[in-house]
């Protein structure tokens, strides 16, 4: 059960971001107009994107937006240093035992 939560959890920013493209693909087009930029967005920054295409209006960004990118930016930084944490044993001459104090 527990595999199934980290794979929705890993999966629902990009299925997001994808039915978000889908239903509003002119309000998708105006916040990141580079497709090359959004296909990096969604697959290394997910939670970011799709945050910023949210968020996104033609005024700018105000205060409060500011904190939930820097939030969904936290979780995406988060969730690749735990995954990087997380499989440190398996990277060639990386040594297990801590030193003596």
């Amino acid at each position: 059960m527990g595999c199934l939560l980290v794979l929705f959890g890993s999966l629902f920013p990009r299925l997001a971001v994808f039915f978000i493209w889908l239903a509003r693909p002119g309000v998708f087009e105006l916040a990141i107009p580079s497709a090359f930029i959004a296909i990096l967005g969604i697959f290394f920054l997910p939670f970011t994107t799709l945050m910023y295409v949210l968020l996104w209006s033609p005024n700018g960004f105000s205060g409060l937006d500011l904190l939930w990118l820097a939030l969904a930016f936290g979780i995406d930084i988060l969730s690749v240093g735990g995954s990087a944490y997380g499989n440190r044993d398996r990277v060639r001459g990386y040594n297990n035992s801590d030193p003596a104090p």
